[in-house]
């Protein structure tokens, strides 16, 4: 795959409504909550994979790489990211050290985000000093989030900082240039599951789904 896959990944189109839910198990509470299995599961754990293996080869002229991973959202994605870097390590007997660190960001309110990123928690970053970085993320839509992160990343004078967004929502005005490893390019649509909440709902969703409008209403804040 080129650097323009790696860019943009899997894209899925603007009219792609997902699976049937029929075709899946999830847990039944959520049966009225979701419209559709818009990514199944299976399928994130073999694009997880590929990621893995561009990331070994990007960095694997640093014997360490620090890896932030971004709160709530990212904690699935980075340990199944992490878990196959490991993999990848011991089958080829030569490994990826990395010292994983979490940032919590706060940006949404119920399904829109905020002109506001706060960052929960620590904000000091000067471990990151000299240090090869990949920032781990779930998803990236506007932007504004992840802009804001870089910026303060940065002033701790990381010695290389590359992102792993899982998705990249096309939006207007997208950004290419702030993920470098991209699992999926979706269409502008608020999904949950594999731990990207709606309010704190839905982490518990092993797949990727669309959310319904009683969904939304439901667990609105």
């Amino acid at each position: 795959m080129e650097d323009g896959g790696k860019k943009r990944g899997i894209v899925i189109r603007d009219d792609w409504p997902g699976y049937s839910l029929d075709l899946f198990t999830y847990p039944e509470h959520y049966r009225d909550d979701i419209d559709s299995v818009y990514i199944p599961h299976g399928v994130v754990v073999d694009r997880t994979e590929r990621l893995a293996r561009h990331i070994v080869e990007d960095f694997c002229a640093d014997a360490n790489i620090t890896v932030l991973c971004v709160l709530k959202g990212g904690y699935k994605f980075c340990a199944d990211l992490l878990e196959c870097i490991k993999v990848l390590g011991r089958n080829a007997n030569k490994y990826l050290e990395t010292r994983v660190e979490f940032i919590r960001l706060k940006s949404y309110l119920n399904d829109q985000s905020t002109e506001d990123l706060h960052i929960v928690g620590s904000r000091d970053l000067s471990f990151l000093r000299a240090k090869s970085v990949l920032i781990v993320e779930a998803i990236v839509d506007t932007g504004k989030t992840m802009k804001a992160l870089l910026k303060h990343v940065l002033t701790f004078q990381p010695k290389m900082v590359k992102v792993a967004g899982l998705l990249v929502k096309r939006v207007p005005n997208m950004d290419d240039n702030l993920t470098d490893y991209v699992g999926f390019e979706i269409p502008n649509r608020f999904v949950v599951g594999y731990a990207l909440d709606y309010n704190e709902y839905f982490r518990d969703l092993n797949h990727i789904c669309v959310i319904s409008k009683s969904g939304k209403h439901k667990y609105k804040v």
